[in-house]
């Protein structure tokens, strides 16, 4: 596709380091953490070496970058509108929502 690249990131046991996502979405490894402890990315996991995402926060990151970027939407707006997202995605029958990249460009 034009303007787009595909970048693979080290994945370990099928999760993702801060850092690998941060990586994966073009940002500052602070970003990320502000973004989680807004609440807009849940960790998978949580242990005493840190925090672990599994492959479906990179989507979830890249919506809100978007959300953020593109639309100029302030954190609490992010926040309201995912919660929109996920509720559409149950209605549907999609547990998984935007979390899967449901809500991309083009996605």
């Amino acid at each position: 596709m034009p303007g787009h690249e595909l970048i693979l990131h080290p994945v370990v046991g099928g999760f993702l380091t801060p850092d690998d996502l941060a990586a994966a979405a073009d940002l500052h490894r602070d970003l990320v953490d502000r973004f989680v402890a807004y609440g807009l990315l849940e960790p998978a996991r949580r242990g005493g070496a840190g925090v672990w995402f599994d492959g479906r926060a990179v989507a979830r990151l890249r919506t809100v970058c978007r959300l953020r970027e593109d639309l100029g939407i302030n954190l609490p707006g992010i926040a309201v509108v995912l919660d929109l997202l996920d509720r559409i995605a149950a209605l549907r029958g999609d547990p998984a929502g935007p979390r899967r990249g449901n809500w991309e460009r083009g996605g």
